[in-house]
């Protein structure tokens, strides 16, 4: 009857448990695996199979792929007074505080394959953004060398490795490594990913990109221009522009968006011969790539005789030509004897603008107008390092196709230019976009950021870190959107959202996690029993994150007789103490004869039920045929 949650896994055990499923007959009875038998399935569709290959190696990313199947080991607990505030209750944009890992952990239930656009600002590692590698993980060197299948020698190599507090290239891909690893998991299939990053390790994530994406789902590597000039006291040549990675989940299956055309695009076309098709341009009818049969003379209607420059010839054949000109579509000047012309009507082509692997500053924006932007909503107060422009994110959400109610997931979330950004273009253009945005409670160095310091700890009257500002980033770009609309007759403030939620990543409880064992019936130092209320309720959100329910989705609670219950749509969470076998007598009574009240699953906090209720509870939901002949799933989580 009792759940065990959990376990803990090997690297890669979920990769091997797809295989397992979709490829059985590649494993042999010992349960390994046997790569002939898989390059004959390869090769029976077709699939050639390469001998040649290379990857990308470094000390631990055995210890990254660790930490990507790693179990949780926190908790998600709700700000319920933020969140209960008017434009924030009924809210679907979320904001998260803690270690991206541990929330993107705890993401992967709720929003697996269900994230359309991922963009993140993560540290460059450049020697001066303060990046070194730091977990709390605390393995053994026995462990590791079970979780990682390695070596005891190598284990200790790793673990004094990762504990030596480095900034290294291989510290950085260790951390990077699992945090995309499960980004690419929460994507749609046809989501894409873009990875602002600067020369210290654009080389390194492009190869740790192709490992976890696939290399064929590289969409682009962007070039933004973050300066409007150089900086005279660079030693060598100055830096203005940073990279911006682009993949996909699935190449095949991501569309990218046109952008929209612009003025001085459309304004190229004239109509100087009164087609009726309207407005065309003039394009050039030669093709470098030389085809004898596309090479003729052609006579214009002055009668002069034109050939194809030389060492070339004409992009069609002559027959498709002689189309061409009975169609009016080949324009030889106002007087009949130039060189013949294709015309490209602007009805005819492509509604929008292809975008370029060049982003310039007054197209895009650059890092001072960032500055401006953000201060400007801090009252003039200087609060963050180089943020990013909502103009340049703008840029991406528009190459997305997003859908009502897509979400925008940002797990670097820095002073939150990716939320506000998403907020603002939802205000131009209309749409309906989520955001979810991660930062942890980084400490603001009260040295080197003293204004963003103090203005924190005295102006918010909150601890000085890097999420205070992301919050209220949020809440001033918010409240300046909402002001800028009220101002318009068109707009209808209640088809916008203009609040988020607030949820915190929380150590567990003492006693959860004793060797790593989270939320498990092994479990002896914890007594589930003694937690009050809101305990009780971090709990039941970490439940419904684990259960596939969002975040954003409120849980109805429902009194029945004397006993509260929780409930989505199909789940009912049991989580207080005083159950009675009356109000086992009375849930099913609601059950049978309440139409509308419906559920396949209840879940039940073990701590606070005797066990006698607990049996009587599984017995009544297993061997009972209610009147609805739902089957009931009975669990006791501990």
């Amino acid at each position: 009857m009792a759940e065990k949650e959990q376990e803990q896994k090997p690297a890669n055990s979920e990769q091997i448990e797809i295989l397992k499923k979709n490829f059985p007959s590649c494993f042999d009875k010992d349960g390994k695996f046997v790569i002939s038998k898989m390059e004959e399935i390869v090769r029976q569709n077709n699939v050639d199979v390469s001998r040649e290959s290379y990857k990308l190696d470094w000390l631990g990313k055995s210890y990254a792929r660790v930490l990507a199947n790693e179990k949780i080991l926190t908790l998600i607990k709700e700000d319920k007074v933020h969140n209960a505030k008017p434009d924030n209750k009924n809210s679907a944009n979320i904001l998260i505080k803690g270690d991206n890992l541990e929330v993107l952990k705890h993401l992967k239930n709720s929003y697996y394959e269900k994230i359309k656009m991922i963009y993140i600002d993560p540290p460059y590692n450049t020697g001066n953004d303060g990046f070194v590698y730091n977990d709390d993980r605390n393995f053994s060197t026995e462990q590791l060398v079970k979780l990682a299948r390695i070596s005891q020698n190598e284990a200790e190599r790793i673990l004094k490795f990762v504990n030596s507090k480095s900034n290294s290239h291989s510290a950085w891909l260790t951390f990077m490594y699992p945090r995309l690893y499960i980004a690419k998991e929460l994507l749609k299939n046809d989501g894409v990913i873009f990875i602002s990053i600067d020369d210290n390790e654009v080389a390194q994530l492009r190869l740790l990109c192709d490992d976890i994406f696939g290399e064929e789902n590289f969409v682009a590597n962007i070039i933004w221009e973050k300066k409007y000039s150089p900086s005279n006291d660079s030693k060598t040549i100055s830096a203005t522009h940073d990279y911006i990675l682009i993949y996909a989940k699935s190449i095949s299956s991501w569309k990218l968006k046109l952008l929209p055309r612009t003025e001085d695009m459309n304004d190229r076309y004239k109509n100087i011969d009164n087609d009726p098709r309207g407005e065309w341009k003039s394009g050039g009818l030669s093709a470098k790539t030389y085809n004898e049969k596309y090479d003729y003379p052609i006579q214009t209607p002055s009668g002069q005789i034109v050939l194809p420059p030389s060492g070339s010839c004409w992009q069609v054949s002559k027959e498709k030509f002689n189309e061409l000109v009975k169609d009016n579509r080949i324009y030889f000047g106002k007087d009949g004897s130039s060189k013949p012309q294709l015309k490209q009507f602007l009805s005819e082509v492509q509604d929008g603008k292809v975008p370029t692997t060049i982003l310039k500053y007054d197209e895009v924006g650059h890092n001072q107008i960032s500055r401006q932007e953000l201060t400007s909503l801090f009252n003039g107060v200087f609060v963050f390092d180089n943020p990013k422009p909502t103009t340049l994110i703008k840029h991406f959400l528009k190459l997305v196709y997003l859908s009502e109610n897509d979400i925008v997931l940002d797990f670097f979330a820095g002073s939150g230019t990716t939320a506000h950004a998403v907020m603002q273009l939802n205000s131009e253009d209309g749409g309906n976009r989520k955001f979810i945005s991660v930062q942890i409670a980084e400490k603001i160095d009260e040295k080197k950021s003293k204004t963003a310091f103090d203005f924190v700890k005295n102006e918010l009257n909150a601890e000085p870190t890097i999420f205070e500002i992301t919050k209220e980033r949020i809440i001033r770009a918010s409240q300046k959107i909402k002001n800028e609309l009220s101002q318009s007759l068109l707009a209808n403030l209640s088809d916008y959202d203009f609040g988020f939620k607030i949820y915190e990543n929380v150590p567990a409880f003492a006693g959860m996690n004793d060797e790593h064992q989270f939320l498990t019936q092994d479990t002896i130092m914890f007594d589930g029993s003694i937690l009050n209320d809101e305990e009780l309720e971090t709990v039941l959100t970490t439940y419904k994150l684990q259960d596939g329910i969002k975040l954003d989705v409120n849980l109805q609670e429902i009194v029945i007789g004397s006993y509260k219950y929780y409930k989505s749509e199909n789940i009912i969470y049991m989580m207080n103490k005083g159950f009675t076998t009356n109000d086992l007598k009375l849930l099913l009574e609601k059950f049978d004869n309440d139409r509308n009240f419906k559920f396949s699953k209840i879940v039940i906090y073990n701590h606070n039920f005797l066990s006698k209720h607990m049996r009587e509870i599984y017995e009544a939901f297993q061997h009972y045929t209610n009147k609805k002949s739902i089957q009931v799933t009975v669990t006791a989580r501990f």
